[in-house]
């Protein structure tokens, strides 16, 4: 029995000496993994308390900026993101329609670039019939990005085929700090000095492309306008809708800038009196046939046609205009939500400045509103631009046969009288062929719009083609009778005196163009007056020392 006893005391004894540091082994294993989750937790809470203050603290002021900094590499120290992806800009990317690739040249003294877009011309040569006699017909390139827009403007071809004014730097550099300078201090000053400039002169005071200074506030780094031709030609717009002195960086609201900004450049403008004065011509509105309206009451051409001796007008880059026209603006969505759309980049949230088109990046700039696959939109996309493209391509071919007509009807001998109708028609038709032509879209901004305008184009083209065969058209010219336009070098014709319709053509009113109102601050256009006297307010605002706006000159010349 002691011997039982003792053993069942021994067994007893060994299984409390192995229990107890299982126990322990347990213990401690709890407490480094209860250590461990409890620095993992502090640990990811410490990174998300980081990335929030990041998140509040979006930039970090590495250098003082002034509203004297345009060099956007100075901008670029306290905003790293935004300016790499500025200068991802100088990308050559290609779309269906749109956007080229990088072709390489051999540089020259004149023209030291090494690389450039395609030549339109070549891509389609009806272009050079259709600006004959005309510094494009010379020199026409697809489009590039903002790195580009400066040295692309400065060794064009069309800078030897005309003398350009220094006008055209206002959409191909940055010229808010030039106005200044030019304007001791006065930015409206600066910029009737700079219109006047040989364009050489004026190339001198430009340092960069399109930069930060030109769109934010140096201080507040809020959105601003800085062109006073915008600023100017937003006055009178609104004036036609009954507003008066509308001030854009007063009035305007932050969705509204986030097109305004664009829109100081990508629009149809045009070079007013002696004096080359930059000017919007949205007198009477944004439709191309206002537009058109208004340039016929000035009597204002850019060039004379040197095969049919029409006098012509050349349309600029009005994706503004023509945005303007579409359900897009009509919904309240900015140029920027498109091609400049947010991204997250770690905790903050930015504004891309790769400017490019949405087809390239159809996640962020189409699918936050548009709940389809990437295919499926870009399809859509594809399909609005493929039948624009069909019916350009129709109404081209109907301006270019009118061209050949009236052409063969001068070397036949047939009077100014005979032809001012056709004349008459190869002008309207033209521009408003270029008007939806040089808006880089492809119809896709406003398609309802633009498959309107070609259809017009095609129609007046016709009427203009069967006034030589003797026949009655719906539209009796309205040649302007302003100055003349210079005829093009090596033209024998002189330049066509403004003659009234033959007796023949029946005079009918054209019906009124309704005026849309659209989300991007065009507010609906009440009952005004026909012509709004364009008189600037007592004062504009522009982010620096403000002055008096000198008047508009009252007479008009042709732009080079």
């Amino acid at each position: 029995m002691a011997e039982e006893k003792n053993a069942g005391d021994t067994q007893a004894g060994g299984a409390t000496g192995t229990g107890e540091p299982a126990r322990r082994r347990v213990l401690v294993l709890s407490l480094v993994g209860v250590a461990a989750v409890t620095a993992l937790t502090t640990g990811l809470l410490i990174n998300v308390f980081q990335h929030k203050q990041e998140a509040k603290n979006p930039f970090f002021r590495v250098v003082d900026i002034t509203d004297d900094t345009d060099d956007p590499s100075v901008w670029g120290k306290n905003f790293p993101l935004q300016y790499d992806s500025y200068l991802r800009t100088a990308d050559q990317t290609r779309t269906r329609y749109g956007g080229s690739e990088a072709l390489p040249r051999t540089p020259t003294q004149a023209d030291p670039r090494s690389i450039v877009a395609q030549s339109k011309l070549e891509e389609d040569p009806r272009l050079k019939t259709i600006w004959s006699g005309y510094a494009f017909a010379v020199d026409f390139r697809e489009e590039r990005g903002h790195a580009y827009m400066l040295e692309d403007q400065t060794f064009t071809e069309r800078q030897t085929a005309s003398r350009q004014p220094g006008t055209c730097l206002n959409c191909h550099a940055s010229t808010y700090n030039i106005y200044k300078r030019l304007g001791a201090g006065d930015p409206f000053r600066g910029f009737e000095i700079l219109n006047q400039m040989p364009y050489a002169e004026a190339r001198k005071e430009a340092k960069h492309p399109v930069a930060c200074i030109d769109c934010h506030d140096s201080q507040t780094m809020q959105l601003r306008v800085t062109r006073p031709a915008f600023i100017e030609g937003m006055r009178v717009l609104k004036a036609s809708q009954g507003i008066a002195d509308y001030d854009v960086n007063r009035m305007a609201t932050r969705q509204e800038m986030r097109s305004f900004v664009c829109g100081q450049c990508h629009d149809e403008y045009y070079f007013k009196g002696q004096e080359k004065r930059l000017t919007y011509p949205w007198h009477k509105g944004l439709e191309v046939d206002s537009i058109l309206a208004y340039y016929d009451e000035q009597g204002f051409a850019d060039w004379t046609h040197k095969e049919t001796g029409a006098r012509m007008l050349k349309a600029q880059h009005p994706e503004f205009e023509m945005w303007n026209q579409g359900i897009h603006a009509r919904s309240g969505v900015s140029c920027t939500d498109c091609h400049m759309p947010y991204e997250r980049v770690g905790a903050q949230k930015i504004t891309n400045h790769h400017v490019q088109s949405p087809l390239l990046m159809v996640n962020r700039a189409c699918q936050t509103c548009h709940r389809w696959s990437e295919a499926e939109l870009t399809a859509r996309v594809h399909d609005i631009q493929d039948r624009f493209f069909e019916v350009r391509n129709r109404a081209m071919d109907a301006i270019v046969a009118l061209i050949n007509d009236i052409t063969a009807a001068r070397k036949a001998g047939s009077s100014d009288a005979d032809l001012a109708t056709a004349r008459d028609m190869h002008r309207k038709s033209q521009f408003m062929f270029d008007f939806v032509e040089a808006e880089n879209s492809t119809g896709f901004h406003a398609p309802g719009e633009s498959l309107r305008v070609l259809s017009q184009v095609i129609d007046l083209a016709r009427q203009g083609q069967l006034s030589l065969r003797g026949a009655t058209v719906l539209a009796s010219p309205t040649l302007p009778t302003g100055d003349p336009a210079p005829e093009p070098p090596g033209s024998a014709a002189a330049t066509p005196s403004a003659v009234p319709p033959a007796s023949s053509a029946p005079t009918t009113a054209k019906s009124p163009v309704p005026q849309t109102a659209h989300a991007a601050g065009l507010a609906p256009k009440l009952p005004v007056p026909a012509k709004a006297d364009g008189a600037p307010p007592a004062q504009e605002t522009l982010p620096a020392k403000q002055g008096g706006t000198p008047s508009a000159a009252s007479d008009t010349t042709a732009s080079p």
